[in-house]
């Protein structure tokens, strides 16, 4: 992508937008709150509206969760592909919000299932990209032992996306402690990737740190919950940790 295709008012031209399944269940303890999932694809769209690329990655743990499928004696392989289940869900439900608001969206699985969506091929996706359609990569990586973190790490080098943008329910950044349980923690305004690991900071798995840090790519954390807060990062404004 070209300098001058990348828009004025955003600082990046293509990103990778990552949230957890549990960001779509609103007030609920399970499932989809449909006014919440509306909610969040509206910001995308305002991010969009600037012409920026959107990917995304959403989790599934509103649905099911592999590691809590194996915990409780179910074999880990199986419970992880239920888990990649649960984010076709999640994919097809913010594909289904953000068509609804006019924006042209296509659900991209790592699992075949040619009947709900697309399968993953690179060369497709990237079109589907550079003809301003959000591309939402589904079934994680299409591998067990390996987190939606690690698929929206790989996804965005391979989409060569500027940044990947971690939207966070309840924080607006990176703490050296859990803020809900410490009313002291601060928050980091930048930090680097080496520090995040060696701190044990709970921000993404260890395998999606390392593949980010390899690959120099930015990590954004903020605040999901705040109107407007996606856009406004993308113009340089808001509340954010910066990992790089």
């Amino acid at each position: 992508m070209s300098e001058a295709d990348t828009p004025e008012e955003a600082t990046f031209g293509r990103v990778m937008l990552k949230i957890s399944g549990e960001a779509l269940m609103g007030d609920q303890g399970y499932g989809l709150h449909p006014p919440t999932v509306e909610r969040i694809a509206r910001e995308v769209k305002s991010v969009h509206d600037l012409g920026v690329e959107i990917c995304m990655v959403i989790g599934g743990g509103n649905v099911f969760r592999g590691l809590s499928g194996a915990a409780q004696g179910m074999e880990r392989t199986t419970a992880d592909y239920m888990g990649m289940l649960a984010t076709v869900m999640n994919a097809l439900a913010m594909q289904s919000a953000l068509e609804g608001l006019g924006v042209f969206t296509r659900v991209i699985s790592a699992i075949r299932m040619d009947e709900v969506c697309e399968p993953y091929i690179r060369r497709r996706a990237v079109r589907h990209l550079e003809k301003k359609r959000v591309c939402i990569f589904a079934a994680g990586t299409g591998n067990p032992y390996f987190t939606t973190d690690t698929a929206a790490t790989l996804r965005a080098n391979e989409m060569a996306c500027e940044a990947i943008f971690m939207g966070k329910n309840g924080v607006d950044g990176i703490y050296d402690k859990d803020p809900e349980e410490h009313p002291d923690a601060v928050r980091f305004d930048e930090i680097s990737y080496d520090d995040v690991l060696t701190k044990r900071l709970k921000v993404m798995d260890t395998s999606a740190i390392a593949l980010a840090r390899d690959n120099n790519l930015p990590l954004v954390v903020f605040g999901l919950d705040e109107p407007g807060g996606f856009r406004g990062i993308l113009r340089g404004e808001g509340t954010y940790t910066r990992v790089s």
